[in-house]
């Protein structure tokens, strides 16, 4: 698994501003859940100044996506809108003193939120459906101009860096000639040449997704095992209850039980089961005595 600092968990764990905004003078949304990473900012404005008084958001995603999301609405607490939309996703990655390469899509799809969230506030169009760049990266719905944006803002040279801030190409892999062509129309720009990845040869490899029973039950275990250590040094734990089908049943004890945060915890848990079983997985919490009685044990 990733190796997270210290900051990302603590954002993860105890999120900042995290929930509703009432009254909110702004509103910016991106992502979906059915594509794994849905951001909602909300922003309460200064009509006079346009400075942000208060910021919350409402995430649905990784570990990562929250502490992204938690880390951008302590950053931009007390900027004008124009002093916030100069906050890059790199500025959001060192606040919370790095992110795993593979997460750096959490950051910037924090960018975006604001970015969209600061249009609501001022009445402009913020366009994230496509229309100013053809559609990409289908299984993601990543378009163009994004890729390319984001390609000129962190200076991005390989497919792998792409699909790690993008998410883009880390799908079916089919829109890796797109990326590429991007890569190297960019890279021209600032005067580099793209140089295409060696095509690795072929692995008689099982394929994602045909583990059998038993596999698929120690691949749980084994991302249980991995969350529990950071869950004991907050004096809570988890508990693997049973496997049904694409089910997944918990038990959280200690401070972890009746926690406020529980939904984020398991959101975590379920994004960690989707990635590592390449499936879609639901993460539902249960008391081992309950799950036992209701099973007629």
């Amino acid at each position: 698994m990733w190796d997270y600092t210290e900051k990302v968990k603590d954002h993860f764990f105890n999120p900042r501003n995290a929930g509703s905004l009432d009254n909110a003078s702004a509103v910016g949304e991106v992502g979906s859940i059915s594509c794994g990473d849905a951001l909602r900012l909300m922003l309460k404005v200064d009509p006079e100044t346009e400075t942000i008084l208060d910021a919350s958001f409402q995430t649905f995603g990784c570990g990562s996506a929250i502490a992204s999301s938690s880390a951008l609405t302590e950053i931009i607490k007390g900027k004008t809108l124009d002093e916030a939309l100069k906050v890059s996703n790199q500025d959001i990655a060192d606040f919370l003193d790095g992110l795993p390469p593979e997460k750096m899509h959490c950051s910037v799809m924090g960018r975006e939120a604001l970015q969209a969230a600061v249009a609501n506030y001022r009445g402009e169009t913020w366009r994230d459906d496509h229309e100013e760049g053809a559609l990409v990266c289908k299984c993601f719905a990543i378009d163009a101009t994004l890729i390319e944006d984001t390609v000129r803002a962190n200076g991005l040279s390989t497919v792998q860096d792409v699909v790690n801030f993008t998410k883009a190409g880390g799908g079916c892999s089919s829109c890796h000639e797109g990326i590429e062509e991007i890569l190297a129309k960019v890279m021209a720009e600032r005067g580099e040449q793209f140089r295409p990845a060696p095509v690795a040869p072929a692995k008689a490899a099982p394929k994602p997704g045909k583990l059998n029973n038993l596999e698929r039950i120690r691949r749980i275990e084994q991302v249980i095992e991995s969350v529990r250590p950071t869950l004991q040094r907050d004096h809570g734990d988890l508990e693997l209850i049973d496997v049904d089908g694409k089910t997944v049943y918990v038990s959280m004890t200690g401070a972890c039980a009746g926690c406020q945060m529980e939904s984020v915890t398991l959101a975590g848990i379920q994004q960690k089961l989707v990635e590592e079983l390449n499936e879609m997985i639901r993460v539902v919490p249960t008391r081992a005595g309950d799950y036992a009685r209701a099973c007629g044990v």
